[in-house]
């Protein structure tokens, strides 16, 4: 048991020689210790727009070569792997936890045809007066055995305005949307009612602003049950999946955006745009309003009196 602690706390290479003993054949081991980065990342509210030292120590067992390396860098798992999967994990989106981020590097690198099992600790430097962290193992079993490969679709993603919402064929659209057999996911702008104004403070007065089209899209749900509001990517992508109409709560994909929109939450067009850009959307279709500019997808105007979408 004595031991079994002190594992616990050793450094991932110790972790990782203890538990490869008994295998029938030994693993080879590279690591890459006390790789410091500053970023932001965190579930509590202060830690948003605050940079903090995250600490990674990352250990990786890779299969011995059957063949001579003949000194050849592209016959093993180079360091750049490792520290490419960390920097991908971390440009992919703003995350909370630190047992997303591990999990996400460990993924990455098991990925590569070497690797067979990673050892993955992570620690915030600046969140107390100790390291606070987290410590996985992933194998790559557990990459195969990890479920759904199966890449979220292309959505056709429909604005309405509120000439749309206030519109007589709002069920027939919905009606169509729902039949159709597409991926689809609802945009809305904020109400005609002016949100509240905070002079001086841009971070919050930009959450009103996201929370004043996230009461919209409440509405907007409240007229049909077969509309779903939803705030997560992770959402999102299983609304598609499963043919569900979700309607874009923009908070939580907005702020946790690694190379958020330029756009503000009160220049609809140009966030929905965005936004089509971010999902890859293969249209984007416009109920009541101009043409967006600069959409990376087909876009279709609609005039609130016609029956079709």
């Amino acid at each position: 048991m004595t031991n079994e602690i002190r594992l616990a706390f050793a450094h991932p290479d110790e972790r990782a020689a203890a538990s490869a003993m008994g295998q029938s054949r030994p693993l080879d081991r590279i690591s890459l210790r006390d790789h410091l980065v500053e970023v932001e990342i965190g579930a509590f509210q202060a830690e948003r727009g605050v940079r903090q030292r995250i600490n990674f120590n990352v250990v990786v067992e890779v299969a011995p070569s059957d063949a001579p390396l003949g000194d050849d860098v592209d016959r093993i798992l180079s360091y750049d792997r490792v520290t490419e999967a960390i920097a991908h994990a971390l440009a992919a989106e703003r995350l909370n936890l630190l047992e997303t981020l591990a999990d996400r590097v460990a993924e990455r690198i098991l990925h590569e045809p070497q690797a067979v099992r990673a050892f993955v600790r992570i620690e915030k430097l600046d969140r107390g007066p100790g390291a606070l962290g987290v410590e996985i193992v992933r194998t790559r079993r557990d990459l195969e055995d990890d479920g759904d490969d199966d890449p979220a679709p292309h959505p056709r993603i429909i604005y309405f305005s509120n000439a749309a919402i206030a519109s007589p064929h709002l069920k027939g659209w919905i009606d169509q949307i729902d039949t159709g057999g597409q991926p689809t996911i609802l945009c809305v702008g904020p109400a005609d009612f002016p949100a509240p104004q905070i002079a001086g403070k841009p971070l919050v007065q930009r959450r009103v602003d996201l929370l004043a089209i996230e009461q919209n899209a409440w509405m907007l749900a409240s007229k049909d049950r077969r509309c779903v509001v939803v705030g997560s990517r992770t959402e999102l992508d299983w609304g598609m999946k499963n043919g569900q109409i979700s309607i874009w709560a923009p908070s939580k994909v907005v702020l946790d955006a690694v190379d958020g929109p330029k756009a503000g939450p009160r220049d609809v067009l140009d966030l929905i745009t965005w936004f089509a850009k971010e999902m890859e959307a293969v249209e984007l279709t416009v109920i009541g309003d101009a043409s967006p500019a600069g959409a990376p997808c087909p876009v279709t105007l609609v005039a609130p009196e016609s029956p079709s979408v």
